[in-house]
C-alpha cells in the first residue's frame, strides 16, 4: 500500500468482456495461423475468466485438440468440446475451483473454514488458493470471506447442484 500511494493516480484494473476477449483470441488465432469461427473464440473467451492470458492458453489447448480431434478448425463444437475435456466449465472454473468448493460442501458442511483448512483439504498450496482461485470466486460470488473463515454463498452451491443449508426455521444459513 505504501507503493501504490506514491502514485498520482489509482487505478483499478476491470475484467475484459467476453466481446473484447474475443477479439484477443481473434487476433492471436491469426499470429499462431490457427483457424477458428466468430461462434469458436467466443466460447473460449467467456470461459476465460476475463484474463487475455488465460484465454490465449485456452486458445493453444483447443488448438491441440482441434488438430487431434477435429480438423484442425475451432468452431463452436470443437471449443465446447475441447474445453470440456479440459474440465474448464461455461464460468471458467476448473476442477481445482470446483474441488474447492466441493469441499466446502461436502467436507465441512457449509460452515465457515479457514484458508489453510481449504488449502489441507484440497492438497493445494494457501497462498495460490488466496492469490489464484479465491478472487475469481469471491468476484462471481461464490464464496465471501468473513472473520470465521470462507463461506460458500448460494450462487456457489446453485452452481456446484447443492442446495445451501437450512437452519430449524426453514431459513438459509451460512453459520
Amino acid at each position: 500500500a505504501p507503493l501504490r500511494d506514491r502514485f498520482g493516480i489509482k487505478e483499478q484494473l476491470e475484467l475484459y468482456t467476453p466481446e473484447d476477449l474475443k477479439e484477443i483470441v481473434v487476433r492471436s488465432a491469426g499470429i499462431l495461423d490457427i483457424e477458428i469461427t466468430e461462434d469458436g473464440a467466443l466460447e473460449i473467451a467467456s470461459r476465460s475468466r476475463g484474463t487475455p492470458r488465460i484465454a490465449n492458453r485456452l486458445l493453444r489447448r483447443v488448438r491441440d485438440f482441434a488438430q487431434v480431434r477435429a480438423n484442425g478448425i475451432i468452431d463452436l463444437e470443437t471449443a465446447k468440446n475441447g474445453l470440456d475435456m479440459l474440465a474448464i466449465d461455461e464460468l471458467g472454473l476448473d476442477a481445482v475451483d470446483r474441488n474447492m468448493l466441493t469441499a466446502m460442501i461436502v467436507k465441512f458442511g457449509g460452515r465457515p473454514v479457514g484458508l489453510d483448512t481449504i488449502a489441507a483439504a484440497t492438497g493445494e498450496d494457501a497462498s495460490t488458493i488466496e492469490d489464484v482461485y479465491e478472487p475469481y470466486l469471491l468476484r462471481l460470488g461464490f464464496i465471501a470471506r468473513t472473520p470465521r473463515g470462507r463461506v460458500l454463498l448460494p450462487a456457489g452451491y446453485s452452481h456446484m447442484g447443492y442446495a445451501p443449508p437450512q437452519d430449524s426455521n426453514g431459513q438459509t444459513s451460512f453459520i
